[in-house]
């Protein structure tokens, strides 16, 4: 891992380096929320976009924002923990006047947003990549699967064959055959199965991968391989340690299994209550829904009304 050059949006691919500080591995209580009067030790606030802050129509509320500004002025930072990448998460960004470090790509890319700069991002070995697709389909007894790719910053294509959506977005790639997919460098593959559940696809590729890559489940008919290493909780560490924060310092909120290694890592963790059952198990308290401002909920009574 190496610092990018000033170039705004320029990339660095390494391999990832381990967060200096601990994971917290403890017992939740899935339920119990904190007292109010404990929030202002939380110095670092933590949220996922999608799912989380962002509300179904990809916006942030006036309350959420609101609730933002309040830990802010009770002298909390605010950092957002995304698994889009720089290149698609900067407009929401910049609808509600983000500034300083964000951690994107699932913790692969760690983007300045006040300068448009990625300081750190990771690649994924494209002879690696085709081998854990090949593995896993042999795990999955030969079914084969519908991929897609996101190619390396700044652009952070997505690229999508054929059968992966029914919906391909303007901005997205579309390549008639999966060889198509390696024709440049990448920072992860995406795979989905039309019958299979997810949770059979993420196990098949896990076993696949083993200690090569890292494997997630961030939305629904997506899993998602990445660089060994590679989590929200590489990310979050190493963007708090450059803030000057601890896991004990940080409450940190989420929807999907991408988010558990994040909740794990932070001091306090939210689920959402759209979330999935993983991160639930593993959640401090479970919040309204994203839809209901779950996130402003908490903070208002952590950092108090204002």
């Amino acid at each position: 891992m190496h610092t990018a050059d000033a170039t705004p949006a320029a990339s660095a691919a390494s391999a990832p380096s381990a967060p200096s500080a601990p994971r917290l591995p403890r017992p939740r209580s899935g339920s119990a929320p904190r007292p109010a009067s404990a929030g202002p030790r939380f110095r670092l606030v933590a949220t996922d976009l999608d799912g989380t802050l962002l509300r179904t129509d990809l916006t942030v509320s006036a309350r959420t924002r609101a609730a933002l500004a309040l830990a802010g002025r009770s002298g909390a930072r605010h950092l957002v923990v995304t698994g889009r990448p720089a290149a698609s998460c900067r407009e929401f960004l910049v609808a509600i006047g983000y500034e300083g470090l964000a951690v994107c790509g699932q913790g692969a890319q760690l983007y300045d947003a006040s300068a448009d700069r990625l300081l750190v991002s990771a690649a994924l070995d494209l002879d690696l990549a085709r081998a854990v697709v090949k593995r896993t389909e042999e795990e999955l007894g030969g079914r084969p699967l519908e991929l897609a790719v996101v190619t390396t910053a700044p652009e952070n294509r997505f690229v999508v064959t054929p059968r992966f959506t029914d919906r391909v977005r303007p901005d997205w790639g579309l390549v008639g055959s999966r060889e198509e997919l390696w024709a440049r460098p990448i920072e992860k593959v995406l795979m989905r199965h039309r019958e299979l559940p997810d949770g059979r696809v993420a196990a098949a590729a896990a076993l696949a991968g083993g200690d090569e890559v890292s494997v997630t489940h961030s939305e629904k008919g997506m899993i998602e391989v990445l660089p060994a290493g590679v989590d929200k909780a590489l990310g979050l560490g190493r963007a708090a340690e450059r803030m000057g924060f601890a896991p004990e310092d940080t409450i940190a909120f989420g929807d999907m299994p991408n988010d558990i290694p994040m909740l794990e890592w932070a001091g306090y963790g939210v689920a959402m209550g759209n979330a999935h059952p993983g991160l639930i198990a593993v959640a401090d308290e479970v919040a309204p829904d994203h839809d209901e401002d779950g996130v402003a909920a908490v903070l208002e009574r952590v950092y108090g009304h204002a």
